[in-house]
């Protein structure tokens, strides 16, 4: 079972299993401590795949370093140099949008508290806590599917919406993986916890994992 008491260990295990794999686009720019890059990147990652995310952003970044260059471009501008993402007409118009509420309320600067980045159009709670850890580097807890996904099917937490995940994470998991839990789950659920048939046989948590709604793995 994995709890608090040797989550150290988990997360240890996590990484040696995850070494070989690529880290996502987004991690991978984090380096740039650029909250702008990141958000906006991260609003572009929403149903969509990694390489696409990757090629989209660097597209619309020859373009756009800021709010006042995106605030430039038409709508349809937007929805050619992101397509083919998930949802790019819609994620467009946000995008405009974004630009416009950055510059009249913000001066044009990215806000580091998620209650004002979930303010924003096209943002919740996933994207802003990814932009408060890695654009920002403050405390947050990124929850996706696949972090939601992967700490119930550990028994971690017992939860039904990535939203309960987060608070959950929040009372339990210590502070110190707070920024980190989201880049390291991605990769592990990408290639190793997949949502469909896991890798359960060449796991490193095969042994302790709960395996909660697992049916079948490999």
């Amino acid at each position: 079972m994995i709890n608090n008491d040797n989550i150290d260990e988990v997360i240890s295990l996590v990484k040696k299993q995850i070494k070989k794999f690529k880290a996502p686009y987004i991690t991978r720019i984090s380096s740039e401590k650029n909250p702008f890059k990141i958000l906006i990147s991260t609003i572009l990652s929403s149903r969509t795949k990694d390489e696409i995310t990757k090629r989209a952003s660097q597209r619309l970044f020859l373009k756009v370093k800021n709010p006042n260059d995106l605030i430039k471009l038409s709508i349809k501008e937007i929805e050619k140099l992101i397509y083919p993402v998930g949802f790019y007409r819609v994620k467009a118009r946000n995008l405009k949008k974004l630009a416009e509420v950055l510059i009249k309320d913000y001066n044009g600067k990215v806000p580091n508290s998620i209650d004002e980045l979930v303010k924003l159009p096209g943002v919740g709670r996933k994207t802003a806590n990814l932009v408060v850890t890695l654009g920002f580097n403050e405390n947050g807890i990124c929850v996706d599917t696949h972090v939601h996904r992967i700490v119930n099917r550990w028994g971690y937490v017992e939860t039904k919406t990535p939203e309960e995940t987060e608070y959950a994470l929040r009372k339990k998991l210590p502070r110190n993986y707070w920024k980190k839990i989201n880049s390291l789950l991605v990769v592990f659920g990408q290639n190793i916890c997949t949502p469909v048939f896991p890798k359960c046989s060449s796991c490193n948590l095969n042994n302790i994992c709960l395996k909660n709604n697992v049916k079948r793995f490999k």
